[in-house]
């Protein structure tokens, strides 16, 4: 299987790095080919230009090089897996900015109309999100109504053509042990394992 992994997270030996990282030696030990992209460290451009905004005709050719090589690699992969913290109930700008300019029209997915439902282009059917917060769960359910499990599960992966979203959230992270980390250092691996099996 080739599996894109998928980190945003700016802080070199945060959490999520250590999740990234666990997960890529694991699909790789599974004998997938990971494609692996650390976002910000390899400086993806987030800015979506005013050429780019278009949702129904196939997306011009991108002059960034590293666009084209992330819309390239993830229409043909068989599955996804992103690596973010839960920022004010977002993704980081950067992974928020690959998604609108990577997962685009003609790549991703195409559209009739501006009204129509989209018909999903990846062939990628299955995707893992892997989140870190700092917000217990009853209250991200009660107060926010979990605005990653939307995001995901509801806009993002189906409208291009991933019908198997998987989510785990590692939390509360600030406060939580080595021993806790460790823990979910092995769920993220098994999570991952899963995924591919």
């Amino acid at each position: 299987m080739r599996v894109g992994v998928y980190l945003a997270h700016p802080r070199a030996g945060s959490f999520n790095h250590a999740v990234f990282d666990a997960v890529v030696d694991e699909l790789e030990g599974r004998g997938c080919r990971v494609v692996a992209h650390d976002l910000c460290a390899e400086g993806f451009p987030p800015l979506l230009s005013a050429a780019e905004t278009g949702t129904v005709s196939a997306a011009a050719s991108a002059d960034d090089p590293h666009v084209a090589l992330h819309r390239r690699e993830v229409a043909g992969l068989d599955a996804l897996v992103f690596v973010h913290p839960n920022w004010w109930g977002m993704p980081p700008a950067v992974l928020t900015g690959w998604v609108q300019r990577v997962l685009v029209p003609g790549v991703a997915y195409k559209l009739g109309t501006a009204d129509g439902e989209p018909a999903g282009l990846l062939s990628a059917g299955r995707a893992l999100v892997l989140n870190t917060s700092d917000t217990p769960g009853a209250r991200e359910e009660s107060e926010f109504g979990d605005p990653l499990q939307r995001i995901w599960a509801a806009c993002v992966l189906p409208y291009v053509g991933v019908a198997d979203v998987r989510r785990v959230v590692f939390r509360t992270v600030t406060d939580s042990t080595d021993e806790t980390r460790r823990a979910w250092l092995l769920q993220a691996r098994g999570e991952a394992a899963a995924l591919v099996s």
